[in-house]
Parts: C-alpha cells; structure tokens; sequence
C-alpha cells in the first residue's frame, strides 16, 4: 500500500489549476463571483451571464520548473434573459525535455502539452435566486510519444441573495473519462467537489470569500516523512495529521477590495498549499497571493503574485476586452 498527494491519483490534473489571476490573487479555486469576469465560468458554470456578453479574456501563467499555461474565454448572450453561452479554452506546455534510453544513449529532445476546450451554458431557475449550469470538455494530451483523448462535464449551482450581496456556490467538476488511453489502462480524471461562498460588506467597499475544496475527499493531508522526529534512541515518530489541521486543508480565503470599481486589491491565502509546502524552522510564507486588478476604457488588466515556497513563486497575467 502506497500513498501521495491529491496530484498523483488521476490523469489531466491541468484540469483544475487556476483559470485567471483574480482567482489566484483571491487564493484559488474562487467559485462565487456572478460579474463581468468570463474567465470564472471556467470554474463555475453557474457562473455565466449576460454581463459576460461579448467579453474575451487572455491569461497566462510562467509556472513552476517553467512550465507555462493559460486560458482563454469567451461569452455572447443570444438571449438577455437567459441565452448565454460560453466558450473556453484551457492549456497547458511542460516544456522540452531531453530523452535517454535504458543504456544511457540520447533519444533527442521531446515536450509534452493538454488542451481542453470546453462549452457553457447556465439557467436561472424561474422564480428563484438559484441558477445552474454545465461545461462540457473535450481534452487531448500529448506526452512524448504517447497522447490521450477524453471528456468531462462540470456542473454548477449558485445561489444569489441580491438583498444581501450574498453568494453561495457548489461545483462537480471533471466527470468523465477517457475516450483513448495514453498505454492501454483507463486512468480516473481529476473530480473535485467545491463549496464557497462570498459577500460584499455594507460599509466597507470589500467582498470576502471562503471556499471549501476537495469536500469529496477526507482526510486530505498526509503526513510528511521529512517532518517525522526521533528521539534519543533514533527511534522516529512520524507526523501526525490531526483533525483540525486536515480540516484546514480544505479552506481558501480571500478578499477584494474596490471589487466595483476600476481598481482592485485582491489577497488570498490557501491553507492547503501553505502546509504542504512548509518548510520547518523557516518562514516562507508559501499559501499567500496578492494581485490587482485595472480598468482602461474597455480593457481590464490583472497581475497576481503567488508564493508557493522561498524558491519558488510565480506570477499570473490577464486581460479582458470588452467587444461591445
């Protein structure tokens, strides 16, 4: 028996990295905002609508050991009341890598990358404050000499408290399967279950988000063998996950301030990524993320700045055009 993190465990993990820079500034995995911004959908299908109509949105992301990745989104309302439909584009590059048989001898160089385009569609239920939506995903793989072909729906559901300028979301995401195999074995995709939920302040110009993540999964955490200690003996008692650490696992914060206006503030701190990239006796401050957010005429610019550990960090960049 052998374990490892949430990453190891099914095929397209690209599936659910972070859609744009004011997730990522907002601490990730934001499921809750019902605006202009069309890259949310992506997300949060439930998300979609006529505020997004003729919006395009751009973003990418130089990640981690230089892999780089991005999204694209776009929205068109046939219908104001409720024909909006959406259309996005996710990918992923891991890069050039050099190859090497059993014997040591070069190969050559070869890459790998993801794509999966996906298309939305929401509906307010009559007479209710409730609205749910769906994406349907079509995602090809290609790494090395082996590529992959497969689908997945995501399924959202949102409920708006106008009164109160309060949200509240549940996603589904990635249920589906692979059409082709990279090597003959089915692999499972990346489903994840997400809750979260936001308001804007009545005296203060700030909305607060919370979002629980991986809720099809407990516990989430799994202990360290780097942190395990020894006693005088050598003896080694390995770390122990309790119950209230594994259920800050599942926790994202964040805030924006100005959220209505041309410029935004947006901070956010993921306890899941902060825990399992701590380092001990060392502050690195990995789980925070800062961004901002700026209007021109019909453009609308985002930069975040995630820390993930001291050596490594990354930066996210975004951009909105409004077509109308």
């Amino acid at each position: 028996m052998s374990f490892a993190q949430l990453g190891g465990e099914s095929t397209y993990q690209f599936l659910n990295l972070i859609s744009s820079p004011r997730q990522a500034a907002l601490g990730g995995k934001i499921i809750t905002n019902f605006d202009y911004d069309v890259t949310e959908a992506l997300y949060n299908p439930a998300s979609i609508n006529a505020d997004m109509h003729n919006q395009v949105a751009l973003n990418y992301s130089s990640y981690l050991g230089g892999i780089s990745y991005g999204t694209a989104a776009y929205a068109y309302t046939w219908d104001r009341r409720i024909q909006t439909f959406h259309f996005g584009v996710t990918y992923i590059n891991y890069g050039e890598f050099d190859g090497y048989d059993l014997n040591g001898v070069s190969t050559g160089a070869f890459s790998g990358n993801e794509v999966a385009l996906s298309f939305g569609y929401n509906y307010n239920i009559p007479f209710t404050d409730f609205y749910i939506g769906a994406n349907a995903k079509v995602i090809t793989s290609l790494l090395e000499q082996y590529n992959s072909i497969g689908g997945a729906v995501d399924i959202g559901v949102m409920y708006i408290n106008e009164r109160l300028d309060f949200h509240a979301a549940l996603t589904v995401r990635n249920l589906g399967t692979q059409f082709k195999t990279y090597a003959g074995r089915n692999e499972p995709l990346p489903f994840e279950v997400n809750f979260g939920m936001s308001q804007t302040l009545e005296y203060i110009p700030l909305r607060w988000h919370l979002t629980l993540e991986n809720l099809q999964q407990w516990p989430i955490g799994v202990s360290n063998p780097a942190r395990a200690t020894s006693d005088l003996s050598g003896n080694q008692t390995e770390e122990k996950v309790s119950f209230f650490n594994n259920a800050l696992r599942h926790l994202i914060l964040g805030a924006e301030l100005w959220p209505d206006k041309g410029f935004n503030l947006r901070f956010g701190y993921n306890f899941r990524r902060s825990e399992e990239l701590r380092i001990l006796d060392q502050r690195n401050f990995s789980g925070l993320s800062f961004g901002v957010g700026l209007k021109l005429n019909k453009m609308k610019l985002s930069y975040t700045h995630a820390r993930y550990t001291a050596s490594a960090n990354t930066s996210f960049f975004g951009l909105q055009i409004d077509l109308n």
